[in-house]
C-alpha cells in the first residue's frame, strides 16, 4: 500500500530534523519564534499549512541557511483547487487584488480561517472528499496574503465572530491564536468591533475589493450565492460607512487584547459549560422526580380523638 505524503507534511518533517538538529524541543522553538507550542506541532504534524514569515524565522532560529524559506516558495501548498461554481469569480477576484477590506459577522471570514474552523463551518453542508476539497479550496486563498509584500488586508470582525462557539474549545483557541498571529503581518490589520460598543455598522458581511485595473467591488453573499456591484455609488457609500467604523472601533493592537482576551476565555469555557449542564441534568432530574406518579395510593390514617 502506497502512502501519500502531503507537501505540509514534508515541510514538517524538515522542520522537526532541523528543530531536532538543534537540540531545541517544541516549547523551545516557539518561544524563541515566538508562536504558540501548537503552532510548532501542527506544522511538524503537517496538519498546518505555515506561512512565509514562520519559515523565515525558523531558518533563522535554527540556523538553516534559508532552506525552509526557500522551500515554502517553491511549494505548490493547494494543487488543482476547485472553487464552488458560485464562488469562482470572487477567488478570482482575490488572486488579483491589490487591497481587500473585509467586514464580517457571527464567523470568522474565510481568508482568517485556520484549517480545523474551516472545516467545521463547511461540514455543515458537506462531508467526505467534497468537504476536504473545500476546505482547501478556501485556504488556498490565504497564501498570497500571508506572504512577503502581499496585498493590503484590513478585516474588522463583530465580536460575534470571537464568540460564536465553532467546532469545540481548541479549535477556537487555535483560531484566536491564528488571528494575533497573521494580524503581525506589515500587510495585515486586524479590528474587533465589540458587542456593546455603540458603532455605526454595515448591514451585513462584505468585502470591498479594489483590483489592479483601478476598479472598486462590494461583495456580498447570500445563501450559496455571492452578489458583485461595481456602481461607484454604492462602492463609496459601503467604503464611507466600513471607514468610520474603522475609526470608531478599537485599534488593531486594541484588538488583539481583546482577541487574548477571547482566547483565555475558552480555557474556561469547557468546564462552565459541563457544570452548567450537570445542574440543568440535576434540575431535570428533580422535576421529573416530582412528577412520578407515586406507586402505593395514600393511606389515610384516622387518629383517635382526645
Amino acid at each position: 500500500m502506497t502512502t501519500v505524503t502531503t507537501n505540509a507534511a514534508l515541510f514538517g518533517e524538515l522542520l522537526r530534523h532541523f528543530r531536532e538538529g538543534a537540540l531545541l524541543t517544541q516549547d523551545g522553538l516557539a518561544k524563541a519564534i515566538p508562536c504558540d507550542r501548537s503552532l510548532v506541532a501542527r506544522v511538524e504534524a503537517g496538519t498546518r499549512v505555515p506561512q512565509e514569515p514562520f519559515a523565515k524565522k525558523c531558518d533563522e532560529v535554527l540556523t538553516t541557511g534559508g532552506a525552509l524559506g526557500r522551500l515554502w516558495v517553491r511549494v505548490d501548498w493547494y494543487p488543482q483547487v476547485e472553487h464552488p461554481d458560485w464562488f469562482k469569480r470572487r477567488a478570482e477576484m482575490d488572486a488579483e487584488a491589490v487591497s481587500l477590506r473585509e467586514y464580517q459577522e457571527r464567523v470568522i471570514p474565510g481568508m482568517l480561517q485556520t484549517p480545523d474552523y474551516a472545516r467545521a463551518v463547511l461540514s455543515r453542508q458537506s462531508s467526505g472528499t467534497e468537504l476536504e476539497d473545500r476546505v482547501r479550496a478556501r485556504l488556498s486563498r490565504q497564501q498570497r496574503y500571508f506572504a512577503d509584500r502581499g496585498p493590503l488586508y484590513v478585516a474588522v470582525l463583530d465580536e460575534s465572530c470571537l464568540r460564536n462557539f465553532v467546532g469545540g474549545t481548541p479549535i477556537m483557541q487555535d483560531q484566536c491564536a491564528h488571528l494575533l498571529e497573521v494580524g503581525q503581518l506589515p500587510n495585515v490589520r486586524i479590528q474587533v468591533a465589540p458587542a456593546e460598543r455603540e458603532l455605526v455598522r454595515p448591514s451585513g458581511s462584505m468585502s470591498l475589493i479594489k483590483l489592479a485595473d483601478g476598479r472598486d467591488w462590494v461583495y456580498s453573499e447570500s445563501l450559496d450565492r455571492g452578489h458583485f456591484s461595481d456602481d461607484p455609488a454604492v462602492f463609496a457609500g459601503h467604503s464611507q460607512t466600513y471607514d468610520v467604523l474603522r475609526a470608531d472601533a478599537p485599534s488593531a493592537p486594541e484588538s488583539a487584547a481583546l482577541i487574548s482576551d477571547a482566547r483565555e476565555g475558552y480555557e474556561h469555557y469547557e468546564p462552565a459549560r459541563a457544570q452548567r449542564d450537570d445542574l440543568d441534568q440535576e434540575q431535570l432530574q428533580r422535576r421529573e422526580r416530582r412528577q412520578l406518579p407515586r406507586s402505593r395510593p395514600r393511606i389515610h390514617v384516622r387518629r383517635p380523638r382526645p
